[in-house]
């Protein structure tokens, strides 16, 4: 899933049947079973006919993290801030890959990450499948001054200016064939387009994974939420000094 602006249309879905966390995983406490090594040998990134941008092949760049134990070190650090898994209460809940952010399929609740203020929240964005764009700044922890966007089949149930927690729906998912997309939003809090510029200009072309969006994967990972089928390969664009790595 990713903007039409950049474009925007769904892959098929990659997992047949939802996988559960508990909040042990989500804490950190019990292995998650996950080895999360991202490899060099990324896909060749072909363009989708699908997006208004012109596919870029920025050079495929492995994100050097990885282990399990380098998960729970994360776990253990998101827990101590406040950071819970977004995605805790979604039904249904299936992960399917990386892009500018992470896409999943599902109905049900999606929390804030933790401590931030809501910069955005539209229900009708046209820039998005389903409409939904709703953007927050954490205010605490580790990742603070960050910015999160959660988008496509969702309806936002904040407003802007608002102050959420770990425990605040921010909005609620809805079966409306797109599934959602979250991520690392644009600083500037001005477009829906993601990462475009500072992540190394991709949009909605590919190519896939990105720097990025594998990122942001890799922070759910450690709060305990599934990983995208494409989390092991290599991550192309750029990713910014400020981000967790």
């Amino acid at each position: 899933m990713i903007s039409v602006v950049p474009a925007a249309n769904h892959w098929m879905k990659e997992a047949s049947s939802p996988t559960g966390v508990d909040q042990a995983d989500a804490f950190g406490l019990s292995p998650n079973g996950t080895q999360h090594t991202l490899s060099p040998d990324g896909p060749a990134g072909t363009a989708s006919a699908r997006g208004k941008h012109a596919a870029r092949q920025p050079e495929v760049i492995s994100m050097g993290l990885a282990s399990t134990g380098r998960h729970r070190k994360m776990a253990a650090q998101a827990f101590a801030a406040g950071y819970l898994n977004p995605l805790r209460a979604v039904g249904g809940l299936v992960p399917e890959r990386v892009d500018e952010g992470v896409d999943f399929s599902g109905s049900g609740p999606v929390y804030a990450i933790g401590d931030g203020v809501v910069t955005n929240a539209d229900g009708a964005n046209y820039g998005w499948p389903g409409g939904g764009w709703i953007t927050y700044q954490l205010t605490s922890g580790p990742d603070r001054g960050l910015m999160v966007y959660l988008a496509e089949d969702v309806t936002p149930a904040v407003q802007v200016g608002q102050h959420v927690t770990a425990s605040t729906v921010i909005g609620n998912v809805f079966n409306g064939g797109d599934g959602i997309e979250t991520g690392w939003a644009e600083q500037s809090g001005d477009t829906a387009e993601s990462q475009m510029a500072e992540a190394g200009g991709i949009g909605g072309y590919g190519p896939f994974p990105t720097m990025i969006g594998l990122s942001f994967d890799q922070l759910l990972q450690s709060l305990g939420a599934p990983a995208a089928p494409n989390a092991n390969q290599g991550g192309y664009g750029a990713l910014p000094a400020a981000y967790p790595r």
